[in-house]
Formats: structure tokens, sequence, C-alpha cells
């Protein structure tokens, strides 16, 4: 799926930190943990929680989020909608990554167990 080079940029250019508010809420309001969200974030792009809190820190962009990440071989298991878009059929490299953290952080929310989520790693 073909998405706007326009789209594309604004992605790459918002700031990790302002979204991450809306995800701690988004998993806790539905009953989950930030540090279940912690391992989901850990398990997409091998951030720790220290590591992750001096990104938020320093205000890093989604382009320098994934550009530091070390993708998990297992990401391209991650299918499905997210934000009106299938995540396997996004072509801009970057704007998939940040859907398919979208996609975990969705399916945390949703109740999965976390086998489920992180593809079978738990």
């Amino acid at each position: 799926m073909n998405t706007t080079k326009t789209h594309d940029e604004r992605i790459a250019k918002m700031i990790f930190g302002s979204v991450y508010p809306m995800y701690v809420a988004k998993v806790e309001n539905k009953g989950r943990t930030k540090e279940e969200l912690h391992q989901v974030i850990e398990w997409l792009t091998g951030f720790d929680n220290k590591y992750l809190q001096e990104l938020i820190k320093i205000k890093v962009t989604f382009e320098e989020f994934f550009k530091r990440a070390s993708l998990n071989p297992n990401a391209h298991l991650i299918t499905g909608v997210i934000c009106g878009y299938r995540v396997e059929e996004i072509e801009n490299p970057l704007t998939q990554k940040v859907r398919y953290l979208d996609k975990l952080v969705d399916e945390l929310a949703k109740g999965r167990k976390m086998e489920k989520v992180l593809r079978g790693a738990a």
C-alpha cells in the first residue's frame, strides 16, 4: 500500500516522546501496564527501558528512533490493519516500522496475550 510522500515525511519528523505518552495511556486505560508496553517496544527495537528514556529525553524523531533500532527479525510477522493501512503492504520502510509499533500497542491494549503480540517470542 502506498502512502503519500507528505504522510511519510510527517511521520518521520514526529518526535517519538510526544507519541509515547499516548501509547502509555492507551495500554493503561485498557488494563495493561507500562512495563508490558516497554516489553513490546524492546521486542521490536532492542531498546531497554533506560535507553528508551534517553531517546525520549533527547527528543528523537521516529526517523532517528528507528535508525538506532535493531528491528526484531520477526517484525515481518506483524500483519493487519492499523490507521487504515494494512501494515504488511506499506511500501515506505520507516512508515511501516512506525505502523508495526502502532499495531503492537493496539494488540496489547486489546488484551491480546503477550506471546501472541510478540509473535511467539515470550
